[in-house]
């Protein structure tokens, strides 16, 4: 990543080009400044994608342009740091039919919180308001989702890379405030104890699962019982 923070995607006959990808929390934007970064994009011959994380890559940009780009957006990077929490993702919640709890505000409160953190390796975030889990919420570091009775869930170690692995759930019936305090004692207790390079599902499987739940959930200040592992 250069220093404004775009990626090298391509060389082509000695010719670079770049993306990059402006932070978009939770996927949600204004028609405002949807059209802003299809303008700033136009004029600069840029092509939009939509990724995986809920952003909206700018890709074919040349380096000189990039600073440019930057100011006109007037929107941070989505990543700064590899080696940090890179995505919060987010379910549509409160405007969808099946939800069982609004879970936007409690997912921008973990975004705010926490993305952007330093952590041993890169980390993902899922937030959901219900147990269809969209967003493959499974499949991330940390998941939060809502249960049939509007009760939290919240999972860890879930991996869709090149080391495949499906989350552990790590605590149930859990508040909104309940859940906030889990998800920070999972990051902070990664943070301390796991080697840099280390994803948090190969942390949960070096010391094991009850011992890595035990551990979160009593750094969190809840009460811990053995709970029966329902993935």
């Amino acid at each position: 990543m250069s220093s404004h923070y775009g990626n090298l995607q391509k060389i082509r006959d000695g010719k670079r080009t770049y993306a990059i990808t402006p932070h978009i929390p939770g996927g949600f934007l204004t028609p405002k400044t949807l059209m802003k970064i299809a303008i700033v994009a136009e004029k600069y011959n840029g092509v939009l994608k939509i990724t995986s994380g809920q952003r909206i890559m700018i890709t074919n940009l040349k380096e000189d342009d990039l600073s440019s780009i930057w100011n006109e957006l007037e929107m941070e990077p989505a990543v700064k740091n590899q080696y940090s929490v890179k995505n919060v993702e987010m379910c549509p919640a409160g405007f969808c039919k099946r939800s069982k709890h609004n879970t936007i505000g409690l997912g921008m409160k973990i975004s705010n919180a926490f993305h952007g953190v330093d952590m041993p390796n890169r980390t993902k975030i899922g937030v959901a308001g219900c147990r269809n889990a969209c967003g493959s919420v499974y499949s991330k570091d940390i998941g939060v989702l809502t249960d049939y009775n509007g009760k939290l869930i919240i999972s860890a170690g879930g991996s869709s890379g090149y080391h495949q692995r499906l989350a552990n759930i790590i605590k149930s019936e859990l508040s909104e405030n309940e859940a906030f305090e889990l998800v920070k004692s999972i990051l902070d207790y990664y943070k301390e104890e796991a080697e840099f390079g280390e994803k948090l599902g190969f942390f949960i499987d070096k010391i094991g699962v009850e011992n890595f739940r035990k551990a979160v959930i009593n750094k969190a200040n809840l009460e811990y019982t053995k709970e029966n592992n329902i993935i």
